[in-house]
């Protein structure tokens, strides 16, 4: 199992890594195709992967991506509106085939998984985006590393018991530590050999940040497999579980780094 983990992490990884690297139409594409996987994970809990809500659901998330692609996200709200008014159409003329809360994860996905998940298209296409967007990778799974190192190593205290048994809050400040200074490391090497001029401590503190937010998502992603008794979103990432298993913290870390990437630079 570990092995399998290992390769298929590592293979993930040089995909994302080559993705984010290149940016443009190649990270936009491969980022609309996976918010419909995680989509599609998520719809599965409740139930509507294959139904007419969730079919409403990942045309809006298309629907949302054209925004976006287009350039017309001054639309956004218009859309929201719309997209519920769908989602609640959806329900009445087809009720009593749907539960109040599947109708509400519908709409909720769309949000949660792929406009989430599009800051990383976003902070790549910011001015300083080609640097910029890598915090995200290591508040993120930079962070979920070194948690897992120091809880392994002291961790005492259990964080969130009921959630995660094994994440302590020894993990967690470490983790928090651990992205602060890869966030560091990283601004020197990027001055040193990347003719980029930023300030290490700018960088610590992003990632800390990001660090914070994304346990934040790792248990709320946890919370929901909690409610309905899964143990994985999904079966596409051997010995890693589904898109959402392995970027729950994304999912959360990308809008807070887009956002202060954007206010400070």
């Amino acid at each position: 199992m570990f092995m399998t983990s290992l390769l298929s992490g590592s293979v993930l990884g040089s995909i994302l890594i080559a993705t984010v690297g290149y940016g443009g139409n190649l990270l936009f594409g491969v980022l609309a195709v996976i918010s419909l996987i995680g989509m599609g994970e998520l719809y599965k809990v409740v139930d509507v992967q294959r139904k007419a809500l969730g079919v409403t659901g990942y045309l809006g998330a298309l629907v949302y991506y054209a925004l976006l692609y287009t350039d017309r996200m001054e639309w956004m709200t218009a859309f929201t509106i719309l997209f519920l008014v769908v989602v609640m159409a959806v329900y009445v003329f087809t009720f009593p085939a749907f539960r109040t809360e599947q109708v509400m994860v519908t709409f909720f996905g769309l949000f949660y998984v792929a406009v989430m998940l599009s800051y990383v298209y976003q902070t790549r296409m910011l001015p300083d985006g080609g640097v910029a967007v890598w915090l995200i990778l290591l508040s993120s799974w930079g962070c979920d590393t070194c948690a897992y190192c120091v809880g392994m190593l002291i961790g005492k205290h259990k964080m969130a018991p009921r959630l995660s048994p094994k994440k302590s809050v020894e993990g967690g400040v470490g983790g928090v530590l651990g992205a602060a200074l890869l966030g560091a490391l990283f601004s020197l090497a990027m001055n040193q050999w990347g003719g980029a001029d930023v300030d290490p401590l700018f960088y610590a503190v992003i990632c800390g940040v990001g660090g914070v937010i994304s346990q934040i998502g790792d248990l709320a992603a946890s919370a929901i497999k909690r409610n309905h008794n899964v143990k994985d979103y999904g079966k596409l990432i051997p010995g890693h579980g589904g898109i959402l298993d392995r970027f729950d913290s994304v999912i959360f870390t990308a809008p807070v780094i887009y956002y202060l990437a954007w206010l400070i630079g």
